[in-house]
């Protein structure tokens, strides 16, 4: 690595940065919503009519059409994009509109509407920087923990919002969660499917609506927001943030087998019958059951109810223990739940039901499942959808100060340039903060640095910890086109590997060094995607 690492923060940059691109998916629901004879009534031209009128929305730019893919077959359409006015980072997000043919009021959504979703993203996910995801409040706390499972690998962001006023209404809340998402989705990278509501961002897989009018209308019980936004800025809480850590690129699984699970409500007094009329019917394969506190149901170990749970888990179907609580846990601390535990029915630890339904069609419809895989599958977290329980430990205390960050990012700059695997290591595991997505004063972060590093190892070790590709530095350049840049195939190779691949936005020089470099180095930039057709 050419020149001396210096690590220092610029508080008057010169430059501005790179412009980040969000596409919104419209899906319908109370925010695109207009007035009619007959009530509220979702319409068309949400672009024109809500966003393009707003200056909050709308620079007056009115910048070129970008591409957007609209079927399995890769065409393409160019659709009127609009730009924002800078924001208190510096930077703007320029955004473009996918308005699905037939909007929908969210009490419809069902599993194809999900891969609809889930389609369009993947179908769109190299062009855009991040999602932003339209959609009625009713279920959308079912379609956020859907797609939390469904998105797999996932490196950008995707939030899903909506409203309990539409935009078109004078008081509306709207306008601050639109606008809230979209400037999340562009300059944070939080590579979750979340929930944005009433200025909070949650994990999508962790909510619950829990209010029909209020605009706190959703809460996450168990676990604290992601991020809130102030008058000033947007305080993200980087130690909360779920990042994949496999090195595969992202991928969907669609046609979750929402037809064969069920959700069944535990009360006073409820007679075993109809518990087993459900475990019964025709097809079935899995139940979320809804118990009392800390997972309790009526009877005992010899009681009828026990039995016909038991002789259904026998039978194969798959029985998750979540608690009607609006937090907590279930867990074996009363004699009830672990008589059911016993019986194989699983601990949904701190699932929400949506969390648990979700989850549970998932596991169901990946190829070669089993009841016993599903059910194993079903306490341990795949996307932090719940907490695992962990024994107790005994800890000293940590003796020191917390490295400065300046110091521990130069730290780290250091070994990543003398190929020090085990030095990276040691400064990542006694740094309490998100130290791999810090950048210095031209936003490289140190997946950047490893991409042209000596040691391929440590940008493996990156990628292991869930480190981002896709963030940019202030030259709008990701990691793979540096690594292409180096001519480094191996770096090249994992980077892809992990999902990365070339911004639209540099595709115009990585075509031109890929004309003019020699023969080994072109077919290094073709490796990176150079002429696959990604721009």
């Amino acid at each position: 690595m050419p020149g001396r690492l210096t690590w220092t923060m610029d508080p008057f940059p010169e430059v501005q940065l790179p412009e980040s691109r969000v596409l919104i998916i419209i899906t319908g629901g109370t925010i695109c919503m207009r007035r009619s004879e007959d009530g509220l009534v979702p319409a068309k031209g949400f672009l024109k009519a809500g966003l393009a009128p707003r200056p909050s929305f709308n620079d007056g730019s009115y910048p070129e059409p970008l591409e957007i893919v609209t079927d399995d077959k890769g065409a393409r359409k160019a659709v009127q994009s609009l730009r924002t006015p800078i924001s208190t980072y510096d930077r703007r997000v320029r955004y473009s509109v996918l308005e699905f043919e037939e909007l929908l009021d969210s009490s419809s959504i069902d599993a194809a509407g999900w891969d609809h979703i889930a389609k369009s993203i993947y179908r769109n996910y190299q062009l855009f920087d991040g999602f932003v995801v339209l959609h009625g409040t009713d279920s959308l706390a079912y379609t956020c923990s859907a797609l939390s499972f469904m998105l797999q690998n996932l490196g950008k962001p995707v939030i899903l919002t909506g409203s309990q006023a539409p935009m078109m209404e004078l008081q509306n809340d709207a306008q601050d969660n639109l606008l809230s998402s979209l400037i999340i989705a562009g300059h944070f990278m939080i590579p979750e499917v979340c929930l944005f509501f009433n200025f909070k961002l949650f994990r999508g897989n962790r909510t619950t609506k829990v209010s029909a009018d209020a605009f706190n209308a959703f809460a996450s019980p168990n676990l604290p927001p992601l991020a809130t936004i102030s008058s000033l800025r947007t305080n993200v809480q980087w130690n909360l943030v779920y990042r994949p850590t496999t090195v595969h690129p992202f991928s969907i699984q669609t046609k979750l087998d929402t037809a064969h699970v069920a959700c069944l409500r535990i009360f006073p007094g409820m007679k075993p019958e109809m518990v087993d009329a459900v475990l019964r019917l025709e097809g079935i394969k899995g139940l979320v059951l809804e118990t009392f506190g800390a997972g309790n149901t009526p009877g005992g170990p010899d009681s009828a109810m026990t039995k016909i749970l038991a002789d259904a888990v026998k039978r194969g179907i798959v029985i998750v223990n979540v608690t009607q609580c609006l937090s907590g846990s279930v867990s074996p601390l009363y004699a009830p739940a672990t008589v059911l535990g016993r019986a194989g029915v699983v601990f949904g630890q701190d699932l929400t039901s949506e969390g648990a339904l979700t989850k549970l069609a998932y596991l169901l419809s990946l190829p070669g499942s089993t009841p016993e895989d599903v059910a194993k599958r079903m306490s341990i977290s795949l996307r932090g959808e719940l907490t695992e329980s962990t024994r107790t430990h005994f800890e000293h205390p940590k003796n020191g100060t917390l490295t400065p960050e300046l110091s521990s990012l130069t730290a780290l700059g250091y070994s990543i340039q003398a190929g020090d695997l085990q030095g990276a290591r040691d400064i990542i595991r006694g740094e309490p903060r998100w130290l791999l997505n810090d950048a210095d004063y031209n936003l490289s972060t140190p997946v950047h640095l490893a991409a042209t590093g000596p040691n391929v190892e440590i940008l493996r070790e990156f990628l292991a910890q869930g480190a981002s590709v896709h963030l940019r530095n202030r030259d709008g350049h990701t990691p793979l086109f540096l690594a292409a840049h180096a001519g480094l195939k191996d770096h090249v190779q994992i980077l892809k590997d992990a999902g990365a691949h070339l911004h639209s936005d540099e595709m115009a020089a990585a075509r031109l060094h890929a004309s003019s470099d020699g023969e080994g180095d072109a077919a290094v930039w073709e490796h990176a995607g150079v002429g696959a057709g990604t721009g």
